[in-house]
This record gives structure tokens, C-alpha cells and sequence, in this order.
């Protein structure tokens, strides 16, 4: 029963600090057996355990935490757009297989025998579609689907915040995403963050940061320091220059202080890690320390120093080598040096934009594909390009990037039949094979579809990055292990014989 509080026990902070509750009587609705781990932030278990156990695991603090925080996002995403004039609508899940990237999940079909649906890798082309139907601006917050390798930051399933927009271009998208991201940290952080947000070329990026989705938290970047191969007498970096390659460096400040088996480590490093010939360095103070210092006067040496405004005590390393695979040994290099020393801040937010992406890259067969998604408009003043050297060609593509993390990815999109028949022959799709897979898409824009662009934002990735996480395991409430593996349920599992028999599927596994 409920009774007043003894004086000396009421607390004012609380609204039902005057009462207290009284027990008559206990009843045990359930008993529990000893828990496999304890309720509470701080565990000493491994993540197997955790994720077998996942219905007590979100029972700690911190885990109901991040499942609150991602309702939280969800929410706002919902409010913001509404009041923007979207309308959320569905897409199918069971959905045709079609040359995307990724591997499809398959699932088979009892009533037409021999036929596969797939699980979509994203809901592109129905978005497109509603689209051409006349809804100008749609969202979903929608589950995906790829078969692909997991690594820490990907899951066979993701969720992802999804938008399209008629009669718009990349500018409207610019300011509609910064601002539901403005109202998002708003709402989920009390933080106000600034916009416009930066934004860099595809090309600006690799030389700079040597990534295409920059951590700018921290001041270290990429220079260019070929005039080491024209100038001195070592041969190596002469060499490189001879057959079209550059010298490329970063600095890395107060780095005298590394040991020389330091420096030994990182030369091992970057050689197993990035396969390039090896990690040249030089130590500003009193002296000049360096393998190098002998084959260079003092005065290029100094020309190096002002070339990143480097101070006595600072390092710097160089790579030579062909300048995107130079860029990015360096640009992995910095983020290592930047994690090992803790030079990244962890209570800032840095947003960017990456643009001006080229629109085809060569696969590991030397085969044109997109960088993107084969939807992808080129630019305008690059399409005659197409004919005659579609490498140079431009793509309307933009990517998010947040503290180093790629978090969303769009385009304005291609609503011209004749264009997408020639992306897809550039390709290598026929027009037989692009009708059985895209007829539809290729019908639809025959049929008056307005220009239209959007972007996807991964909502795992985002929420992680809201709640520090250093793996979107931790914001998911019932995820799949690296070898996509559900701990809990034991899927995927094997079936009865009779579920087979009714697909008409064998299964034949190589011994």
C-alpha cells in the first residue's frame, strides 16, 4: 500500500518523494538460473557470449542506451522530413535479381518453380519508379540486403534512411540532408552543428587525405614532394619519377621522439599492409636525421620543411610511388599514427561532402563499372565523352562523410531512356540482357519521368558514431556475427528435406 514518507525520508527532487510503497505482500513471477554474465556495463565477456545471450545483454545500461538513442534518430528523421512534405512508402523485399555490386541473397519460389526472387540490395529502382508515379519527394527507413564480405563496419542486413526527389539538383539535396542531420544532432545530442558542410573533390581528396571518406579531425595531410626525384642524387625516387610516379609525404608533428625500431616497425608496416617498396623519413632538429640526408643539400631539405611548415621535432614520411597507390599508403598511414597517439578528438563532428567522382572505374579484370550504381547521371557537359573516352567522364554522384565514415551516398539520377541504354552497353550489358533486367526501368522512363536525384543514409553507421561506438554491432539490436551468424537463433541453419522437396532444390555440397 501506498503511505507518506517519514520526514526525515522525503525527497523534493522527485515527484513521489513524499511516498513510499509498502510491501504485503511478495510474489515471484519467475525465477531466473545464474546469468552467464553480469547486468552491467563494465563485462569481462567475449562477444559470442554477448551475442548468444543478446536478450540479456540489451538489458545493460549502455545497451538500452543505444537502442533508445537509435529510436530516438528514427524519430527525428520521421519528424523532419513529414514537415519537409515526404511521404514514407514501402517497397517490396521479395524483388528481382539484378547486376548491382553486391551478391544477392536468393529466395527461392514454391509457386514458380526454378525462379529466385532477391532481397534488395536497395530499394533504387522502386524509388525510382514512385518517382515517374508522381510522389516528388519519398523516404523509407528501409532494411537492405548484400551477400558480400563482412568486415567490423557491415552487416548482411543494414538499415538505411532513404530519399528521392523529383525536379531537383545536387545543391537542393546538399541543404536538405544538412539540415535533417542539424535537427537530428538537435534532437539526439543537443548539439548545434555547422552548415554548410565542407565539401572536396573525389580527386582533392586521395591527394590530400588520401581517402575518399576523410577523418578532418586532425591537421595531417598529404603534400606533394616529387621535386625529391629531380633534385639530390638518390636514385630511388629518380627512378620513379623516370617511369610516372610522384613523391608524396605526410608530417606527422613532435614525431622525434619515435624510436629507431619505431621507425623500423612502420617501414615493416606499410610494406606488408599497403605493398608498396617502402617508408623514407626525415627527423627536423638540431640536426637533420635521415637515411636521405646524405643524398640532399640542406637547402632542399629546408625546401621540405616549408613545404608542410614543419617545426624542429616534427617527421616526416614519404612513399614513392604511383601518386593514388603513395596517397593512399600515407592516408592510411596517417589515420594509424593519428589512433596510436590519440591525436583525434573524440567530442568533435566533423562533416564533409565528397563530389565530382568519375562516373566508371576498372575492375580487377580491367572491365569498365560503376563507381557507384549503373543509375548514376553523368555530367552534362561530359556525356559526349562517352563515346570516346568514358574515363574521363564525371559522374552527379556525392557521397557524406562523418569523422572519417562514409554514412550516406547519392546521385542525381539518369531519366532519359537513350542514356541509361548507353551506360548499360558501355557496361557491357546488351540490349537483351538490359531489357530482362531493367526493362521495366528502361519502359518507366520512356514515359515522361521527371528529373529526379536522392541519397541514402546508413542508420547504423550514424547511430554508432552518435553513441561512440567503435562497431555497429553495438547499435543493432539483434546482429549477425563477421561470418554472418546469428548466435541467438543459430541462423543460418539447415531445413527439413520436405521444405526442399516443395522448392524443388538440392542441395550439393562439395565434400
Amino acid at each position: 500500500k501506498v503511505v507518506l514518507r517519514p520526514a526525515e525520508s522525503v525527497n523534493p527532487k522527485i515527484t513521489t518523494g513524499e511516498i513510499e510503497i509498502q510491501a504485503e505482500e511478495v510474489e515471484v513471477l519467475n525465477v531466473s538460473k545464474t546469468l552467464p554474465f553480469s547486468i552491467e556495463d563494465e563485462i569481462d565477456v567475449n562477444e559470442e557470449v554477448r551475442l548468444k545471450y543478446r536478450y540479456l545483454d540489451l538489458r545493460r545500461p549502455v545497451m538500452q542506451k543505444n537502442i533508445y538513442l537509435r529510436y530516438q534518430v528514427t524519430k527525428a528523421t520521421r519528424e523532419f522530413l513529414d514537415k519537409r512534405g515526404f511521404i514514407e512508402v514501402e517497397t517490396p523485399f521479395l524483388t528481382k535479381s539484378t547486376p548491382e555490386g553486391a551478391r544477392d541473397y536468393l529466395v527461392p519460389s514454391r509457386v514458380n518453380p526454378g525462379t529466385f526472387y532477391a532481397l534488395p540490395q536497395s530499394p533504387q529502382l522502386f524509388k525510382q519508379m514512385i518517382m515517374v508515379a508522381g510522389f516528388d519527394r519519398y523516404f523509407q527507413i528501409v532494411k537492405c540486403f548484400r551477400d558480400e564480405d563482412l568486415r567490423a563496419d557491415r552487416q548482411p542486413e543494414h538499415t538505411q534512411i532513404d530519399i528521392e526527389l523529383s525536379f531537383i539538383e545536387e545543391e537542393d539535396i546538399f541543404e536538405l540532408v544538412e539540415e535533417m542531420l542539424r535537427y537530428i544532432f538537435k534532437c539526439t545530442k543537443g548539439i548545434s552543428i555547422n552548415t554548410p558542410f565542407p565539401r572536396l573533390s573525389y580527386q582533392e581528396a586521395i591527394e590530400r587525405y588520401g581517402s575518399d571518406k576523410p577523418d578532418t579531425r586532425f591537421k595531417i595531410e598529404i603534400k606533394d614532394l616529387s621535386f625529391l626525384g629531380k633534385e639530390g642524387k638518390f636514385k630511388i625516387f629518380h627512378q620513379v619519377i623516370d617511369e610516372g610516379g610522384e613523391i608524396r609525404g605526410i608530417c606527422f608533428p613532435e614525431g622525434f621522439h619515435l624510436s629507431r625500431k619505431e621507425l623500423d616497425d612502420l617501414n615493416l608496416w606499410i610494406i606488408n599492409q599497403e605493398g608498396v617498396s617502402g617508408l623514407s623519413w626525415i627527423i627536423f632538429g638540431e640536426k637533420i636525421k635521415s637515411p636521405l640526408a646524405r643524398f640532399y643539400s640542406p637547402q632542399v631539405m629546408d625546401k621540405v620543411m616549408q613545404t608542410f611548415g614543419a617545426k624542429k621535432g616534427d617527421i616526416v614520411f614519404m612513399v614513392a610511388d604511383k601518386k593514388e597507390i603513395a596517397c593512399r599508403a600515407l592516408g592510411n598511414l596517417r589515420l594509424y599514427l593519428a589512433r596510436k597517439f590519440n591525436l583525434i578528438p573524440d567530442d568533435k563532428y566533423n562533416f564533409l561532402w565528397i563530389v565530382d567522382f568519375p562516373l566508371f572505374e576498372r575492375d580487377k579484370e580491367g572491365n569498365l563499372s560503376p563507381v557507384h550504381h549503373p543509375f548514376t547521371s553523368p555530367r552534362e557537359e561530359d556525356i559526349p565523352l562517352l563515346d570516346t573516352d568514358p574515363e574521363k567522364v564525371k559522374s552527379r554522384a556525392y557521397d557524406i562523410v562523418l569523422n572519417g565514415e562514409e554514412i550516406g551516398g547519392g546521385s542525381i539520377r539518369i531519366h532519359k531512356r537513350n542514356l541509361q541504354e548507353k551506360i548499360l552497353k558501355i557496361l557491357g550489358i546488351d540490349r537483351l540482357e538490359s531489357i530482362d533486367k531493367f526493362g521495366f526501368l528502361l519502359d518507366a522512363l520512356s514515359m515522361g519521368a521527371p528529373p529526379h536525384g536522392g541519397i541514402a543514409l546508413g542508420l547504423d553507421r550514424l547511430v554508432m558514431l552518435l553513441a561512440g561506438e567503435k562497431s555497429i554491432r553495438e547499435v543493432i539490436p539483434f546482429p549477425k556475427t563477421q561470418k554472418a551468424v546469428c548466435l541467438l537463433t543459430q541462423a543460418p541453419s539447415r531445413v527439413k528435406e520436405q521444405q526442399l522437396k516443395e522448392l524443388h532444390i538440392k542441395v550439393d555440397l562439395e565434400q
